[in-house]
């Protein structure tokens, strides 16, 4: 187990360097000279030249990648060329917003996912079970989009529960305000994002029910619920992991656009920003952020397989 761990864990950081050096290169091909905007339109060649240089964009692609990786590996992800501003400071900052916003809407999602895919499956020939199968499948057809917008005319304008944009203007110190703004945007990701998952735990549940291991649980005196509890969830749980970690990868792109519809101050919304002015220092870090946040979820995932199913422990 120590060795896989190391394993993955040296693909994991060969993966981020990987994806770093197709960031840098990538940003580069984008129209536009960021030297051009910060001279004016007036500027001459020379002026241009001269920020350039200033800049340190006249510099070997390798050199200024160098430059750059080196600052991220100590935790420096440069300055912005716009106001001087640390990259790593307005990272973090932006990143208490997106992490409880991911991270609360995974939580809320799995709350509703997991008891409801369970009754969809033990129930399936009930009306019950078929109400929550077809609420899954409407969940899954509906825009998170939309989602959003519809949760804002019914709790913010209808019934003015909830606000309907913003954070507070200094955020976590204004706990009680900071999690009012963040309740639709975290049902707006979960709703959507759950149903998938209901799904998938209602197909890994059916065909862990119809497993003979199962019905011998049963015939040894335990009621359907108790056998599926005491040893089915656990099987289950296995193929439910996998597909949880792709859908936290696509809760993290989904906070970008749920971000920029109620006005959250997050990563999502600054890369937006920040793609618009060519600002490629944040921007660069913003998206190796957000990329090494979807790889270390891919890693925990390979780790939560071990660790629930004893078998895969000894392969290599």
């Amino acid at each position: 187990m120590t060795l896989y761990v190391l394993r993955r864990a040296a693909l994991l950081v060969v993966s981020l360097l990987a994806a770093s050096v197709l960031i840098f290169l990538v940003l580069r091909l984008l129209p536009g000279d960021i030297a051009q905007t910060i001279g004016g339109i007036k500027a001459t060649p020379a002026q241009v030249a001269a920020v350039r240089h200033d800049l340190g964009l006249d510099r070997p692609l390798a050199a200024q990648y160098a430059g750059w990786i080196d600052g991220v590996v100590t935790g420096d992800f440069g300055r912005s060329v716009l106001d001087g501003t640390s990259v790593s400071g307005q990272l973090a900052e932006k990143f208490a917003v997106t992490g409880p916003l991911a991270a609360g809407a995974v939580v809320l999602a799995l709350a509703l996912a997991v008891p409801l895919g369970i009754v969809a499956a033990v129930r399936r020939d009930s009306r019950l079970g078929g109400a929550v199968n077809a609420l899954g499948q409407l969940g899954i057809a509906l825009p998170t989009l939309w989602v959003g917008l519809l949760l804002v005319v019914v709790f913010a304008v209808q019934i003015r529960w909830l606000p309907a944009q913003g954070f507070p203007v200094d955020g976590w110190a204004e706990p009680g305000q900071a999690l009012r703004s963040l309740v639709l945007p975290w049902l707006t990701l979960a709703l959507s994002e759950g149903a998938v998952l209901l799904r998938f735990v209602r197909s890994a549940v059916l065909e862990v029910l119809h497993q003979d291991w199962l019905r011998t649980a049963r015939a040894k005196g335990h009621t359907r619920t108790g056998a599926l509890v005491r040893h089915g969830l656990r099987n289950a749980a296995v193929p439910v992991v996998s597909v949880l970690g792709l859908q936290i990868a696509a809760l993290v792109a989904g906070a970008v656009v749920v971000e920029q519809v109620f006005v959250l101050p997050g990563v999502g919304q600054m890369l937006i920003t920040d793609v618009g002015n060519r600002d490629l220092d944040k921007v660069q870090g913003e998206i190796l952020l957000l990329t090494g946040a979807v790889l270390v979820i891919g890693f925990l995932v390979d780790l939560a397989h071990r660790l629930i199913d004893p078998r895969l422990r000894s392969a290599v």
